[in-house]
């Protein structure tokens, strides 16, 4: 549930979708289908995401797995406490 993570980023770090759309130079509308899971980011697109939120790209794919795990069992409080571990655990890019 790679959309279900990127939203999740956007709203943990209180940005507005105009906002973050304008940082990864995409257009809104194509940020909204993104986390609606209409449309698929691209690698790019996740790197993108990655600089603006500094964090590795890894750390978003690996959450967003957490995430896909914990829908399905309909735990959404245990998902954004995993969310928040993950992020203080993995989240710096200061080791690349």
């Amino acid at each position: 549930m790679i959309n279900e993570s990127l939203r999740l980023l956007r709203v943990f770090h209180d940005l507005k979708a105009i906002d973050l759309a304008k940082k990864l130079s995409i257009s809104q509308s194509y940020l909204s289908e993104i986390e609606n899971g209409k449309k698929k980011p691209s690698l790019e697109l996740i790197e993108k995401y990655s600089v603006v939120f500094k964090i590795k790209p890894s750390t978003i794919l690996f959450f967003s797995e957490e995430i896909e795990e914990d829908s399905l069992k309909g735990n959404m409080k245990e998902l954004m406490i995993k969310f928040m571990k993950v992020i203080e655990k993995f989240g710096g890019l200061e080791d690349e």
